[in-house]
């Protein structure tokens, strides 16, 4: 029996909150450990290089898995792939709070990793059946808010819950709403693949070779790699920062950061796409334009950040907050960019490519390097001090100064978009080009 009309409406309604929902806790969980650095870096006696490898593992896996997952989410079912991710990335989360020693840290994360790596293929090509292509940016759009709203979340909660309850409890707590969310994905009815398409997919394989031959591609991704560098440095060390720079307690820099994601995050998601849709009206190479520009604001915004000194809470966390929303608009910029240069047969194997390169090259490193350089800066200034101890100071001047790779990697950034956008009309041009050509039959 066909559905009414409301009934399917309703129905579509509740898909695209539980898919939002699953996306939220998909970066809650994988933001809870920026949230407790602190409490499990002393229990554990690790240093900043340390916990930046438990970022870096569980992006290695993340972005190694994303490819073949995605191909699974293209001819499988994507409910259950979406609902085996959510178990094993929720039972993987609650299971770093048994660990005994840093081996057992890592290996939870790395189970993190392969579980969250289901999400945004299965989810993505979901949405795209539910709605035509005229209606996908705003979906996508408020798919992406996960991001900052995740993030938010993760340290509203986490800070607080360790300070009162220990870093392992909040592990635990962050586990359990993932795992509440499968019944609700499982009742879903899951569309058919192109359901929503008003026109039939041009037929053929996707050839990689010929998405590698757009000049403006690899400046997006290599773009993606700065961006996520900075983003993932920020999201494991800006709490460390807060409590060693300005002496906040662990729950008081979670409440900060969370702020900063979620202030930060919306105000540049949201303008962004608004922007985003306004400028490209005008000029097709606008949007990236707009995001070298957004790219290049961050770069003072964030230098003043990290350097306010101990007393500018306020000032510190302002400028972060704004440098976040500044990076942030390139996801409704760019992301859209690449749905203008590319076919739409051609947007998954495109998409699978940019997130690997995104996750392998950029933020897998972003925590860990990052970690490295404050190691050293921090021993460098205890042996210019004559101190034979690295002590809480020389660690929060080593964080300090090895976060002032964020405003150089922003000034990198905003030139590499600034590049893509001296390309991207040659290559919309192209595209639309072969759009008009006869379909010559499969390769």
């Amino acid at each position: 029996m066909a559905l009414t009309e409301p009934n399917k409406k309703n129905g579509v309604l509740f898909a695209v909150l539980v898919l939002f929902a699953i996306n939220i806790l998909n970066f809650y969980d994988r933001h809870v450990p920026g949230a407790l650095v602190e409490p499990m870096r002393k229990e554990f006696h690790l240093s900043d290089m340390q916990i930046g490898l438990l970022g870096s593992v569980f992006i290695w896996l993340y972005a190694i898995m994303g490819v073949p997952l995605g191909r699974i989410a293209d001819s499988g079912s994507r409910k259950k792939l979406l609902a085996w991710g959510l178990v094993v990335w929720a039972s993987l989360t609650a299971c770093a709070a048994i660990a005994t020693n840093y081996s057992v840290l890592l290996i939870s994360r790395v189970g993190v990793g392969l579980g969250e790596a289901t999400c945004a293929p299965a989810a993505t090509s979901w949405l795209g059946d539910l709605f035509p292509a005229e209606k996908r940016s705003r979906v996508l759009a408020l798919f992406m808010l996960g991001v900052p709203f995740g993030g938010a979340l993760a340290y509203f909660f986490s800070g607080p819950l360790a300070q009162a309850h220990g870093w392992r409890a909040a592990m635990v707590l962050a586990a359990a709403p993932a795992l509440a969310l499968v019944p609700a994905l499982l009742m879903l009815e899951e569309p058919r693949r192109g359901a929503s398409e008003t026109t039939r997919a041009q037929a053929g394989r996707t050839s990689v070779l010929s998405l590698l031959r757009l000049p403006t591609l690899w400046w997006i991704i290599a773009s993606g790699v700065f961006l996520n560098f900075n983003m993932y440095a920020i999201a494991t060390f800006l709490p460390a920062l807060l409590s060693r720079v300005h002496g906040l307690s662990l729950a008081s820099s979670g409440i900060a950061t969370g702020v900063v994601y979620l202030v930060g995050g919306l105000g540049g998601g949201l303008g962004a796409g608004y922007l985003g849709d306004f400028i490209v009206q005008r000029r097709k190479d606008g949007r990236m334009l707009c995001a070298a520009i957004a790219a290049l604001v961050a770069v003072p915004l964030s230098c003043l950040g990290v350097l306010e000194p101990a007393g500018s809470l306020p000032a510190g966390i302002a400028f972060f907050l704004l440098a976040y929303a500044a990076l942030t608009s390139y996801y409704g910029l760019v992301y859209s960019a690449i749905q203008d240069i590319v076919a739409p047969n051609q947007r998954g194997i495109t998409m699978a490519i940019y997130f690997m390169a995104m996750y392998l090259c950029g933020a897998s490193f972003g925590p860990l390097l990052t970690g490295r350089v404050s190691d050293l800066l921090a021993q460098r200034a205890a042996v210019l001090a004559g101190s034979p101890v690295l002590t809480e100071s020389f660690r929060a001047i080593g964080l300090q100064q090895a976060m002032l790779i964020i405003p150089i990697f922003s000034l990198v950034l905003a030139g590499v978009l600034y590049m893509g956008s001296r390309t991207i009309i040659s290559d919309i041009a192209r595209r639309e080009m072969l759009a008009f050509e006869p379909a010559l039959g499969s390769d």
